[in-house]
């Protein structure tokens, strides 16, 4: 993080602004960032503006139950340090009050110019989430009493946090970054709350907007999912229509959206494994916002103006056929691979050998004993995995993460006795998650160095449209490969089917004298 809360503490008079008619991840937000403040020993205030006070009553209980204490005002005294959360200063949702100093806290998508003092992290779910991660920067845990170390079942900040994400990501359909799935995973929150806030969270006219909108679904009985069109409403209520609507017996996979003035938010679910709801949503938004979420529940949002300036007419005829023909596209222009069962065309491919280089390994027992079930979480996606004694973790060129076997790995690897090297360091490292005790292990301490032999070779063809790969070691959820990519089959065992990214691939293999044989 380059905002740090040890830099925001060297300010005295400082006030926090969440938006006007602020929201559960707002008020989790400036609630979190104030419970901090205390334990540094300052009374921080945490406002809003506007015309009008919070009025929904989830956001009621929730404030009365986590004692979050904030004021709707007119006007502040001039702080020495204004602090913006879930929002960015000078924009027209955000009350403007005079500041020495401003700092935005933020997980939109910039808008003007920002002040010096800035965390905008626009692939975060939840303004939470980049507060709970600054948090831990400063090695302060959301799930303890500050000054005790006695264990707790929840914490007030924990359950705000957890509850400011869930509902920024409708229900945590559109969770996408690894931080997000650590503080949904990982936080102590108070079910009991939860259960209140959730169950107060829907008008009995946001209801009646889902029945409405329910009537006027559209079938593609072709490829098996639906389209409804809603007026504008609640992102919550695109995922409570999006729900409903996946009960139908005849569709895989739905699509909700909504047109609002700024753009087009939507909602996807599927219940197929050919289909990843998070890949859906990142296709459909594509080049015009951003989607994502995970394998059954997903979301997304398409600015106006990028809609606009590709030639999309900004009306509701041309938007039904702007979303309907986006997932006519996904369904068609991709191919679905499954292996142990398609035998590669190996006439088509080209024999390439591996490169000899660094790479880093652990051994998965190293992380936690055999038959634990666990998560390896990463930037690209959660791999769930139950611990075999002969399972490696391979840390390839670009930091990717796979699992292999022993007999494998020794025929393409050699160990090295210098020290590994991440080479990308991230915002985030990847870990191992044990999914029995919640424990989060980091693999980069536990990694040693390794060279590949480049003795076992692979065929591989450069991908001219979207393939969908299961594979041997994880059959249930597919990998991407998109044009470019590298479809690839190991040369010792041709059931063994995987992608390679192009900008992988290029770093990694070089063209071989052997040629295929078919």
């Amino acid at each position: 993080m380059a905002l740090s809360l040890k830099d925001l503490s060297e300010y005295d008079d400082i006030v926090i602004q969440c938006h006007d008619n602020p929201d559960a991840d707002a008020l989790a937000s400036g609630f979190a960032l104030r419970w901090y403040f205390k334990q540094m020993g300052k009374e921080v205030p945490f406002v809003y503006g506007g015309r009008f006070e919070v009025s929904k009553i989830n956001l009621i209980l929730m404030i009365e139950h986590l004692n979050i204490e904030v004021e709707h005002v007119t006007k502040i005294h001039k702080p020495e340090l204004l602090i913006t959360v879930d929002c960015q200063y000078g924009q027209s949702n955000v009350t403007h009050f005079e500041a020495g100093q401003v700092a935005v806290i933020d997980h939109h998508q910039v808008r003007g110019a920002m002040p010096e003092m800035s965390e905008i992290r626009s692939n975060y779910g939840s303004c939470s989430t980049i507060i709970y991660k600054m948090l831990l920067d400063e090695g302060i845990d959301i799930n303890k009493i500050p000054g005790s170390d006695e264990k707790v079942e929840h914490t007030p900040v924990a359950t705000a946090l957890y509850y400011g994400l869930m509902t920024d990501t409708g229900g945590f359909a559109e969770v996408v970054h690894p931080a997000d799935r650590d503080l949904r995973d990982l936080a102590k929150y108070s079910l009991v709350d939860i259960t209140l806030f959730k169950n107060s969270n829907y008008s009995r006219e946001e209801l009646d907007i889902a029945a409405n909108a329910l009537k006027k679904a559209i079938y593609n009985n072709q490829y098996r999912f639906g389209i409804i069109a809603s007026p504008p409403c609640d992102p919550n209520i695109l995922g409570l229509i999006s729900d409903m609507f996946m009960e139908v017996d005849s569709i895989g996979s739905c699509m909700v959206y909504c047109v609002r003035p700024d753009g087009v938010k939507f909602s996807v679910r599927s219940c197929v494994k050919e289909t990843k709801a998070d890949e859906l949503a990142a296709f459909i938004a594509s080049g015009y916002g951003g989607g994502g979420g995970h394998l059954e529940k997903a979301g997304g949002f398409m600015q106006r103006e990028k809609l606009e300036n590709s030639g999309v007419e900004y009306d509701d005829l041309e938007i039904f056929e702007f979303m309907q023909n986006a997932m006519l596209r996904y369904f068609k222009e991709s191919t679905i691979i499954v292996a142990g069962q398609h035998k590669e065309d190996l006439s088509l491919c080209s024999f390439y050998r591996k490169q000899p280089v660094p790479c880093g390994f652990v051994r998965a027992t190293d992380l936690a004993p055999v038959n634990t079930r666990i998560k390896i979480r990463t930037l690209e996606g959660d791999i769930d995995r139950e611990i075999e004694a002969d399972d490696i973790i391979i840390i390839g060129v670009d930091g990717e993460i796979y699992p292999i076997k022993q007999k494998k790995f020794d025929t393409s690897y050699i160990i090295n006795d210098t020290p590994y090297v991440y080479p990308h360091p991230t915002d985030y490292p990847p870990v191992v998650i044990n999914n029995a005790t919640c424990e989060q292990i980091p693999i980069l301490p536990l990694a040693k160095s390794c060279t590949a032999t480049g003795e076992t070779g692979i065929y591989a063809r450069k991908l001219e449209k979207r393939y969908k790969v299961f594979t041997a070691w994880d059959p249930d959820k597919y990998y991407l490969g998109k044009e470019g990519d590298y479809l690839a089959v190991r040369e010792d065992d041709l059931s063994d089917f995987y992608i390679i990214a192009a900008n992988i691939f290029v770093k990694t293999y070089l063209p071989a004298e052997k040629q295929p044989s078919g």
